[in-house]
């Protein structure tokens, strides 16, 4: 998702960018990774490749989350780092926090307690990565390997399917699939109250941006987040007025919901410049949208 809108934000224009889909470049074969990166030789590379989904995704598939982001990770930095490439930009999740953690969650709380264990898996890996930058920048100073961890996120492109997709996506195909069945009521996982923060993708292609064009003064490791949450039953009741959906919502308090709150500090973005810019309700109708002309065709 990140990448793609990365590519279709005009800004990004003006470079040469290197995108090899799966069948071009196998990321969990190291030696084509470092062949590829020592070939090509970019000047920067954006880390946003991985294998993502839900809280449902998650607890299905832990051990793939696990080995197959730290294969992916260690493919990527690593060989980015035997190339020779020096300036990286490496995505992070904020499931990387703890998950009793005190929030907002300021980037010094990471390994700080006990990770949220239904997605246990995937927060290790990004850990993980995350170290790997930071102790290549601390082996060899000429190497400028940052992090950046978006809250949650949602838009053009997202996984929709509900095995694979995140809250947001989730939430509209649920509600467009009542709507034109006419269903009088949808379930909540939970009672509603957990509270999350869902940022458009765009925003993080907007601070991806700044961090190519201003890259020495991007912190080594910094939040992109909103700075403010809502409930899931927000989310429902906003995506719920998008798509024209007026029935009712019933919460099945047998399902798990995650950790009550995760919620990122802005201090350092805010700080740096950076500030998100796009709505709730604008980003869902934008989001809607996609799913329409591309997921619902026939």
């Amino acid at each position: 998702m990140v990448g793609k809108n990365l590519t279709e934000d005009p800004r990004f224009q003006k470079f040469e960018l290197l995108t090899p889909n799966r069948s071009e470049l196998n990321l969990f074969n190291t030696d084509s990774v470092l062949n590829y990166l020592k070939n090509k030789k970019p000047d920067f590379i954006v880390h946003c490749a991985g294998r993502v989904g839900g809280i449902q995704a998650n607890m299905s598939y832990p051990v793939e989350f696990l080995t197959e982001n730290l294969d992916i990770n260690k493919n990527v930095i690593h060989s980015a780092y035997l190339a020779g490439i020096k300036n990286l930009i490496n995505l992070g999740s904020s499931c990387m926090y703890p998950r009793e953690a005190k929030n907002p969650l300021s980037e010094d709380l990471i390994l700080k307690g006990e990770l949220e264990p239904t997605n246990e898996g995937y927060a290790i890996a990004k850990i993980t990565a995350q170290r790997l930058c930071s102790y290549i920048m601390k082996q060899d100073q000429s190497f400028n390997y940052k992090t950046l961890i978006p809250c949650n996120l949602y838009g053009r492109h997202d996984k929709f399917s509900p095995q694979h997709s995140h809250l947001v996506p989730a939430v509209i195909r649920k509600l467009h699939l009542a709507k034109i069945h006419k269903e009088k009521t949808v379930d909540i996982w939970g009672d509603g109250c957990a509270r999350r923060e869902f940022m458009y993708s765009a925003d993080l292609v907007d601070c991806i941006y700044k961090g190519v064009t201003e890259f020495s003064s991007m912190p080594d490791l910094m939040n992109c987040g909103l700075g403010f949450d809502y409930s899931v039953n927000e989310y429902y009741a906003a995506a719920a007025k998008v798509i024209g959906y007026d029935g009712e919502f019933i919460h099945d308090l047998t399902k798990p919901v995650g950790m009550k709150q995760k919620l990122v500090s802005i201090v350092l973005a805010k700080n740096w410049g950076w500030q998100s810019q796009i709505s709730l309700e604008v980003g869902l109708e934008k989001t809607y949208q996609f799913f329409l002309e591309n997921e619902m065709k026939g």
